[in-house]
């Protein structure tokens, strides 16, 4: 047996999918430790929470440069490092007297770390292993679900350490969890094979930036992207405390949020498979006009329990869609050559749409006193969304000449 035969696109799968599960499920488990380590650090959150939504900006700006990394040496380095850098900042946090320690260690050292071993980086190596565009499209549905399946199994065992033995035994145990990327990142190393053979292999960097920039389809993408993370990331943030000026049960915004995890793993399978049947800019057409749709009719009707848990799995079903998709397009329009660094940059955008969900939502809760305009510039960005996707010119790119490596 070789050392490349025994990686198929099953163990790429499984291994790509242990990775997002572990790197999202610990992530998802910073609300669990955040409190208690303020309250017996002597701070407020706001040190805390400075750190988190530097972790989120890192994570969104490192990720097309490890996407670079993994372009063109292949993924397995970059997942290694990832591990690394991942656990090391959990464990100094544990250590931290200081918000500047604080900041450094899940700030920068985790959000580094999350822009090395999450969506473009795994998907893109997903997609270069299956050939089947229709077996492609469920796999990257399989895999984009652990981005929620992740909390169901680390948060138990982070919320049973907390209870037992405290915040700094919890974060060392996530450390070590998050320690597993680096024995999974074995079965996902080796080079880009688009990198040495095949039509895109003699591609420079710099041309394919120049062929990206150039291509106003990529460029509507990347809008897209960025209102699903404004979206998202506004809800994820502010859901449960929005909820607390309706008449419904004071447990509602934790339910909601757990639902809209649940519904997330039914919803990017489904999403993923319909992407190897109808046109991938099509369905997210359908997606984000949905999202607005189950947005508008959620706050235009009556609010209950039961309009919560129905608007929750709603939104749930359409949260993560649009990853396997705009992954796909991005494949599909400029190959596999450089897709975790286009794939990386689309990030970017998203990331940058959730720092302004989450920042814009507080900053005019603060001045209204409800989160009524926020929310309706959100639904009016999922009809711009909407709109954005629809010209989209997606046919694969014909190169007849083959470009020089730069």
């Amino acid at each position: 047996m070789t050392q490349q035969s025994w990686r198929s696109p099953l163990v790429i799968l499984c291994c790509g999918t242990g990775v997002l599960v572990i790197s999202m499920g610990v992530r998802m488990s910073y609300g669990i430790w955040l409190a208690p380590a303020s309250a017996e650090l002597g701070w407020g959150l706001q040190e805390l929470s400075f750190a988190m939504a530097l972790q989120s900006l890192l994570w969104g700006a490192a990720t097309p440069f490890s996407g670079m990394v993994a372009d063109r040496y292949g993924a397995g380095r970059v997942l290694t490092f990832a591990g690394i850098t991942y656990a090391l900042g959990l464990v100094l946090m544990g250590y931290s007297t200081t918000p500047l320690g604080a900041t450094f260690s899940i700030g920068v050292l985790t959000g580094i770390a999350m822009g090395a071993c999450t969506f473009p980086i795994i998907l893109s190596l997903i997609s270069r292993s299956v050939e089947d565009e229709k077996k492609r499209a469920v796999y990257l549905g399989i895999a984009s679900s652990a981005g929620s399946s992740g909390q169901f199994f680390v948060l138990p065992i982070a919320q049973g350490v907390m209870e037992t033995h405290g915040w700094v035994v919890t974060l060392f145990v996530l450390a070590g969890i998050a320690a597993l990327i680096v024995p999974l990142a074995a079965g996902l190393a080796g080079r880009n094979p688009a990198a040495v053979s095949g039509p895109d292999a003699s591609q420079g960097f710099g041309a394919a930036m120049r062929e990206a920039s150039g291509h106003s389809g990529y460029w509507l993408l990347n809008a897209g992207y960025f209102v699903c993370g404004f979206q998202t990331l506004f809800i994820a943030t502010h859901f449960p405390a929005m909820l607390r000026d309706y008449d419904v049960s004071s447990d509602m915004g934790a339910w909601a949020i757990s639902l809209i995890g649940l519904f997330n793993i039914f919803g990017c399978f489904f999403w993923g498979a319909m992407g190897g049947r109808t046109r991938k800019k099509y369905l997210l057409c359908w997606l984000y006009s949905l999202r607005s749709v189950a947005m508008a009719l959620f706050v235009l009707l009556p609010i209950s329990d039961l309009s919560v848990a129905i608007f929750a799995s709603a939104i749930g079903f359409l949260w993560l869609g649009t990853v396997p998709l705009t992954g796909a397009i991005v494949a599909q329009i400029f190959g596999m050559r450089y897709m975790a660094t286009l794939f990386g940059f689309a990030l970017f955008t998203h990331q940058l749409g959730s720092f302004i969900g989450i920042w814009a939502g507080g900053w005019l809760y603060d001045i209204y006193g409800n989160y009524d305009f926020i929310w309706w510039a959100a639904v009016a960005l999922g009809v711009f969304a909407t709109l954005v996707h629809y010209p989209i010119d997606d046919r694969t790119i014909d190169r007849t000449v083959a470009q020089a490596a730069e």
